[in-house]
């Protein structure tokens, strides 16, 4: 009986490492999707403190549901499209919310998927945000307010 080393095995020593391709703002249409003007990703060392960041985004993104932010504060780490999530969410909602918990996991370097527990009235909901590290900062990519 023959024993094949791990390290032997084409598959093993060829598997590839999964790393970032940045999401395309689809706002902007296919013009902005050329490599010239296509967003960076950034090494973890690279980019702010996750933990720290994401929890003022979160903060900002609820002081723009109540009135206390303009949406277009945001505009800088956000894709056209999440701005318009969060316009048009902010309008729904009417009472203010609180933050219970905020959940982060990192799939892989460079991406924080995130996910947040709010308290509105008496009903608890879920906010679900994407991060992706490019240009040196943190770009949400996705947010839904379930």
């Amino acid at each position: 009986m023959t024993i094949i080393e791990p390290a032997l095995i084409p598959e093993v020593v060829n598997k590839p490492k999964l790393y970032l391709v940045p999401t395309p703002d689809l706002e902007f249409g296919q013009e902005w999707s050329h490599p010239k003007f296509s967003a960076n990703p950034s090494y973890l060392s690279e980019l702010p403190n996750l933990h720290e960041w994401s929890e003022s985004f979160v903060i900002a993104v609820i002081e723009v549901w109540s009135g206390r932010r303009s949406a277009m504060q945001l505009a800088k780490n956000c894709h056209r499209s999440v701005i318009i999530k969060l316009i048009r969410q902010g309008q729904e909602l009417v009472t203010p919310c609180k933050i219970r918990k905020i959940y982060l996991s990192e799939p892989i370097e460079g991406v924080a998927e995130t996910s947040v527990t709010l308290r509105i009235n008496e009903r608890v909901r879920s906010l679900i945000l994407r991060f992706e590290g490019v240009d040196k900062r943190w770009i949400c990519t996705e947010l839904n307010l379930l």
